[in-house]
């Protein structure tokens, strides 16, 4: 055991010396001398100094391993993060489209409100022609949205024509179905789709359409 110690040792050295003769400084070289005598004196010193430095190698070799997986953790996480900041910059970018399309939309109805097709919704104006027991037009009313009717508890269908935002442009189709014969016709309005009195809505919508210049 002593001598494969020594061979070991004296193996040691000479490489030492040939790897770092040209780094190694003559007091390091005399220190190292030193340090090789010691551990040629003292074998169980250099055998706890090899197995100390293979532990310290393992537990180095066991953190760069921690570390790889840790910094694939990582590029895995930025990788998911830099995909969700993508959709969420999309989303805002469709969300913005959005907002100008209902911008323009808005836009328009105020500039034209005889655009805005949703009669079901706000205060609309129809030219009421006649109520009917014996005809039913109801299978004609899904084919145009200008004609329509509602059943009444006495069983007569009201039939009306039109669907107008100004109440003038109301009196006036009212006006040319009279001169064509229809005498009965008369201006029934209509807010949020149920049918109200002319008296409840004509003067809140007439002033309004006063002031934007109708």
């Amino acid at each position: 055991m002593k001598r494969a110690v020594t061979i070991f040792l004296s193996l040691l050295v000479g490489f030492a010396f040939v790897d770092a003769q040209a780094q190694l400084t003559k007091a390091e070289k005399k220190e190292w001398k030193t340090k090789a005598k010691e551990f040629k004196k003292n074998p169980e010193l250099l055998k706890n100094l090899v197995e100390e430095s293979e532990s310290l190698r393992g537990q180095v070799s066991s953190l760069n391993s921690q570390l790889t997986n840790l910094q694939s953790s990582v590029n895995d996480k930025d990788a998911k993060i830099s995909e969700l900041q993508d959709d969420v910059n999309r989303m805002r970018r469709d969300l913005a489209s959005a907002q100008n399309a209902a911008r323009e939309l808005r836009a328009q109805m105020e500039a034209n409100p005889k655009k805005n097709t949703n009669w079901d919704q706000g205060v609309v104006f129809k030219v009421q022609i006649g109520a009917f027991k014996k005809k039913d037009l109801s299978k004609y009313f899904e084919e145009n949205d200008t004609f329509g009717g509602e059943a009444r508890e006495s069983g007569e269908q009201a039939i009306t024509l039109g669907n107008y935002r100004d109440y003038w442009e109301a009196d006036t189709f009212k006006k040319y179905l009279r001169e064509m014969g229809v005498k009965d016709a008369w201006i029934v309005p209509y807010s949020d789709g149920q049918r109200v009195e002319l008296k409840d809505v004509l003067e809140g919508v007439t002033a309004d359409q006063a002031e934007s210049g109708k």
